[in-house]
């Protein structure tokens, strides 16, 4: 018999840019895990690279930070943090993305994971998450709550 892992056995490894990015966790790998790791909720993986980019390439965005949690350099999930260059009205960080790796879901890693990542954030935090993406009790249970509804205007959509 196999003896569950638990939130408490694992590491934190944390990147401020692009330097940063341990072997075992290439930028480029990054980009395929959150795709992957994210179904049904996933974003392209343009968009992954482009959020990348927002936190570590120079003079492209505000910057960020990216968490991941491992277990002997074996990734168990990350976190992806974007500075938003305003405050107040509009909190400083935005959870941009945040994931765990299917067989290690339900351990506690998760909310290991953004609880660092709230910690290391320097100010207040916000998200956007799907009204039937059950990651939501998770993100309502770290003490997060629901301020606004998001609307959007497509400009260029039929």
């Amino acid at each position: 018999m196999s003896e569950k892992a638990t939130a408490a056995d694992v590491e934190f490894y944390r990147i401020d840019s692009y330097d940063d990015f341990p072997q075992w966790a290439t930028d480029d790998f990054m980009v395929e895990y959150f795709h992957e790791t994210m179904k049904p909720y996933n974003d392209t993986k343009e968009d992954v690279r482009r959020a990348l980019d927002y936190a570590f390439k120079p003079g492209y965005g505000q910057g960020g930070f990216l968490n991941l949690v491992h277990r002997d350099e074996k990734l168990l999930g990350a976190c992806l943090m974007l500075r938003t260059g305003m405050k107040g009205y509009v909190p400083e960080w935005i959870l941009l993305m945040v994931t765990v790796s299917p067989e290690t879901r339900g351990q506690g890693i998760g909310a290991k994971l953004i609880q660092r990542c709230f910690d290391d954030a320097d100010g207040d935090v916000k998200l956007h998450v799907e009204y039937d993406n059950p990651a939501k009790r998770l993100y309502e249970r770290l003490g997060m709550t629901t301020k606004y509804a998001e609307m959007r205007y497509y400009k260029n959509r039929q």
